[in-house]
């Protein structure tokens, strides 16, 4: 009897032992109470308690936790009922404020965003609401990072999913924005199509400037070959000129010495031509048609004839003269 007394005492406080240890996972606390009254907070790892004293109060996550709003019924500045759903992120800091100062701090933050989401939309209209998301949740997140600090809880951010208007306001904001993507694309089209007249009058006046450069430069081109071809033409006919005044030159010169060689003189030659202008003119047959030129060479050659005669009939008399001389010597 002993034995079994010995035994059934030894199980119980096996038992109690085993009872009395207390595994805390990573990511959680543990709130132990003793007696009733809170005693302290378990950390992550193991921990020993005392049995029928300390009693586990509750375990609560540490980790970031998401808790999501079903969708609620706000009213709008200007009278329009839309349906907004939230999300939020939060965290708690303080397990015991979180236990001790609140009966559900889950409930505590779904009332208040819910409460507050109204009052900020009351005073927006809604295409304040459906433009300003970003305003909405940063004020949510500013006044229940506020109210929930007193119960240890952390508000890290505050999403609004969904922005629900009635189905007539729909209808209107689809006509809205067909009628406002219909005005960009007629706005596009016209604005391409003037694009492209502008690009298709720049490039003729492009073309059209090209095309004047370049009959300049082709006139210019001509002005420069004409001017090249008459140089050398007046440079050919001016070496072909020079030519020929040089051969005649040459010519003129040879008879002149032919002349000088063969003992004839000027004066010989202007007789000759005016002894064959008489032979010429003696025959009725033959008309002369002379220049004035030919005519004044005729009153040169007239003159040199006079002079010769003069010089015969000086001579003659020189002549007769001299035998009276020798007679009186």
């Amino acid at each position: 009897m002993g034995t079994i007394i010995f035994l059934v005492l030894l199980l119980i406080i096996i038992i109690g032992i085993l009872t009395s240890i207390k595994i805390v996972n990573t990511g959680s606390v543990v709130l132990v109470e003793r007696f009733g009254q809170f005693h302290r907070i378990l950390e992550p790892g193991w921990h020993l308690t005392i049995v029928f004293a300390d009693f586990v109060r509750r375990r609560i996550s540490t980790k970031q936790q998401i808790l999501d709003i079903q969708p609620q019924n706000v009213i709008t500045k200007d009278n329009v009922n839309i349906s907004i759903d939230n999300v939020i992120f939060y965290k708690v800091t303080n397990s015991r404020d979180a236990v001790y100062n609140i009966e559900d701090y889950k409930s505590g933050i779904v009332y208040s965003t819910i409460t507050n989401m109204r009052n900020i939309c009351g005073d927006m209209t809604l295409d304040e609401v459906l433009s300003g998301r970003d305003k909405i949740n940063s004020r949510l997140l500013e006044i229940i990072d506020e109210i929930t600090d007193a119960y240890g809880i952390k508000i890290l951010s505050v999403e609004i999913k969904n922005i629900v208007p009635p189905g007539e306001i729909q209808q209107a904001m689809e006509k809205q924005m067909r009628a406002e993507r219909d005005k960009r694309a007629v706005i596009l089209t016209a604005e391409g199509e003037k694009q492209s007249l502008i690009e298709k009058a720049e490039g003729h006046k492009q073309a059209q400037i090209l095309n004047a450069e370049a009959e300049k430069q082709a006139t210019i081109r001509r002005a420069e070959g004409l001017k090249e071809s008459q140089l050398l033409e007046a440079e050919g006919k001016a070496r072909a000129i020079e030519t020929i005044a040089i051969a005649e030159a040459g010519a003129i010169r040879k008879v002149n010495i032919a002349i000088i060689e063969s003992g004839t003189n000027e004066t010989v030659i202007a007789l000759k031509q005016v002894e064959a202008l008489k032979e010429m003119a003696k025959n009725p047959a033959n008309k002369l048609i002379l220049p004035n030129e030919t005519l004044s060479t005729f009153g040169s050659i007239a003159g040199i004839a006079e002079m010769l005669k003069m010089t015969k009939h000086t001579e003659s008399i020189s002549l007769e003269k001299k035998p009276v001389v020798n007679k009186s010597i």
